[in-house]
């Protein structure tokens, strides 16, 4: 005589099916909210870059020019205090990646007659211009947005798969189609 206690093969296979299906349903949901956390993490990024790149202006290169890279604003200043980056963005290593994003940093424009600064960078270090951008790091996967941002502090979005190369001094961003968030 049979054991009736267990469940048939037809009723496992129901059960995995329903997963299954469910599984099909918020797979796709969480990929974006995924997605979406990255891109705000970017977006937070550019903006602590910005800010960091003001407070190293006015209180450490007299107003005289920004940090010629992330690794200066990681550096603390000589006498004493914190440092105007967290290090999570240090470039020292190479571009750091956070959030599934690429940050990259692009000082230009030396300003020869800038003086030495309170961390340390030589005198004509500081620079009159700087680009930093915050890539996916696969597209579609991990972000579907390229950003970027430049002294003129104002963060660009590109939606198609080409990066921001550049944000002229007027503002316009390169590609063209880069449209500023508010």
């Amino acid at each position: 005589m049979r054991d009736e206690r267990g469940f048939t093969l037809i009723e496992l296979l129901i059960v995995v099916a329903i997963i299954g299906v469910i599984a099909a349903i918020a797979v796709p949901g969480l990929l974006r909210a995924r997605m979406s956390g990255n891109e705000a993490s970017a977006l937070s990024s550019l903006r602590v870059i910005n800010s960091a790149q003001l407070n190293y202006s006015v209180n450490c290169a007299s107003s005289e020019g920004y940090a010629p890279s992330l690794a200066n604003l990681v550096t603390p200043p000589t006498g004493g205090g914190q440092a105007f980056l967290s290090p999570d963005l240090d470039d020292t290593a190479g571009a750091p990646v956070k959030s599934g994003f690429t940050v990259t940093f692009t000082g230009n424009n030396a300003v020869a007659s800038a003086s030495a600064t309170c961390n340390g960078a030589a005198a004509g270090t500081a620079v009159a211009n700087y680009l930093a951008v915050a890539d996916p790091t696969a597209w579609g996967s991990s972000g579907n947005r390229h950003f970027g941002t430049s002294e003129t502090q104002t963060i660009f979005q590109e939606t198609t798969n080409a990066p921001i190369t550049a944000i002229l001094a007027s503002g316009v961003p390169a590609p063209a189609t880069a449209t500023a968030l508010k």
